[in-house]
């Protein structure tokens, strides 16, 4: 009975995860690994009676792999694909500088990148469509009259309404928070509302910048100029996308720099009074498809099995998006070119996906999702870089506790980059939805010391980004993300 089990198994593994194959194909597997499935001396699959696999025995195989993952290393840091992710970026981003969704630049930058992958040798190079917004910043301006005359530099937040031709000429009203906002509330209608509020970290400080305008709307406000959420500016004002609440008037919305609304705030608090004119030219127009831009090193064991991962390929209207998220982007694309270029082929599919769209909200992410969510046992671990290319020092991880003491072992190979810290929460729009229904998430961990002071800025150049530290977040994009596609056994989950 029992070799009744083995042998069922074998043919589950062998003949139903292939049904494309004639009677006449060759199934290339190693005789040790046919053998040892059939007589369940591999861990993977379930027989009657299995247990559960040791973590000792995780740890003994990932262990194995040092040697290769030094390899991978070696190439990246000091062989002949040293600097290759940054001179391929610095060639992208020079030729089409920004890409904003709804504009023929990004999906030229599509075209162009496909072609560029395909020439890479990598495989099943395609794109996905996805329908996204198209949203058109126009000619903006912002001019402070009174108590003197002083022009105000702003950038228009994503998905704002655009304000009268003429403009909107109004008195302002500073607030600090949303308490003072509140405590302020009567005076607020017909006023232009700016929030001068304290830098406690983007995730904290961004909610006024998403929240802001519906917000102010909520008591009359005609428009809101929001401080910029960065913890250092040089006259820099910093987009980004922004929410409209159902039901609430949309008001212009715009972000200025930490200098003008500190010092307007200074202004309110000697009691003088503020006027300022704003003009928008801001549109939303109907949506346009764009595309995911995926390839693949395909699996030689389990290819319908994935690790998945990618940065997203469009970015905002300002600067080059070389940083944010250029370097995600093409540290990916980096990852797959060191495998291709070592010769290695993992047991799964190595997949990487750019996505479109991250920046109005992961709409690339959120079709792509639903378009293989029936896969989703299939998906062995996803992947996100979208906080900078800066020094790594490891990942971060959401997963099983076992899954967690795994990856402790895997990220412990990048022990010659000084990058095996492991932390907790792994994060990134265009994994969120694979990871909140229980599939293992990682993002790189890295050096944010400076992201914000350029993100979403003009700022956001080629300039900002190290061809060192690319090369070293793209071994460790690639060693971690092949060694748990080669793994015996997907990620408990």
């Amino acid at each position: 009975m029992l070799l009744f089990w083995r042998a069922l198994h074998f043919l589950t593994i062998y003949v139903i995860n292939f049904p494309s194959l004639s009677f006449g194909a060759t199934l290339k597997f190693e005789r040790s690994e046919v053998i040892g499935d059939i007589f369940n001396l591999s861990p993977r699959g379930w027989l009657p009676g299995n247990k559960e696999r040791p973590l000792e025995d995780w740890q003994q195989e990932i262990e194995g792999y040092r040697g290769i993952a030094d390899q991978i290393i070696e190439r990246s840091m000091r062989g002949p694909a040293a600097n290759q992710s940054y001179d391929r970026l610095a060639t992208f981003v020079d030729k089409f500088g920004y890409r904003l969704v709804g504009t023929q630049n990004l999906e030229d930058s599509i075209d162009y990148l496909l072609e560029k992958l395909k020439e890479d040798g990598l495989e099943n190079v395609h794109g996905e469509d996805a329908i996204v917004p198209h949203w058109v910043r126009g000619k903006e301006s912002a001019e402070m009259l009174s108590p003197r005359r002083k022009k105000l530099a702003l950038l228009g937040l994503g998905s704002s309404v655009g304000t009268p031709e003429e403009g909107i000429q109004s008195e302002v009203i500073v607030v600090r928070s949303w308490d003072d906002l509140d405590q302020h509330s009567k005076q607020v209608k017909g006023k232009i509302v700016v929030y001068n509020q304290e830098w406690k970290g983007y995730s904290k400080s961004v909610d006024y910048r998403s929240n802001g305008a519906s917000r102010a709307a909520a008591y009359g406000a005609v428009a809101t100029l929001i401080r910029s959420v960065t913890p250092l500016s040089i006259n820099s004002p910093h987009t980004g996308m922004q929410d409209y609440t159902d039901g609430v008037k949309k008001i212009p919305t715009a972000c200025i720099t930490v200098e003008d609304a500190e010092m307007m705030d200074r202004m309110q608090q000697r009691g003088e009074r503020i006027v300022v004119k704003l003009v928008m030219g801001a549109q939303n127009l109907p949506s346009v498809k764009s595309r995911n831009t995926v390839a693949e090193v395909m699996g030689s064991m389990y290819p319908d099995e994935v690790v998945l991962f990618g940065g997203h390929l469009d970015s905002w209207d300002v600067g080059q998006g070389a940083m944010d998220d250029g370097g995600g982007a093409f540290i990916s694309w980096q990852a797959l070119s060191l495998i291709s270029q070592l010769g290695l082929r993992p047991k799964r599919t190595m997949r990487m996906v750019l996505w479109t769209g991250e920046e109005m909200g992961g709409i690339g992410a959120e079709a792509y999702y639903h378009a293989h969510k029936g896969d989703i046992s299939n998906f062995d671990m996803v992947m996100e870089s979208d906080i900078g290319t800066f020094h790594p020092y490891g990942i971060k991880f959401t997963g099983t506790e076992k899954a967690t003491k795994i990856m402790e072992s895997v990220v412990d190979l990048l022990r010659p980059i000084n990058a095996t810290q492991l932390a907790n929460e792994a994060d990134g729009t265009d994994i969120a939805m694979w990871m909140s229904h229980g599939v293992p998430g990682s993002s790189l961990l890295t050096d944010t010391s400076s992201y914000f002071y350029y993100h979403h800025t003009d700022g956001d150049t080629l300039t900002v980004q190290n061809p060192k530290e690319m090369d070293r977040s793209a071994a460790v994009w690639a060693v971690v993300a092949f060694i748990v596609a080669d793994m015996e056994e997907m990620l408990p989950r």
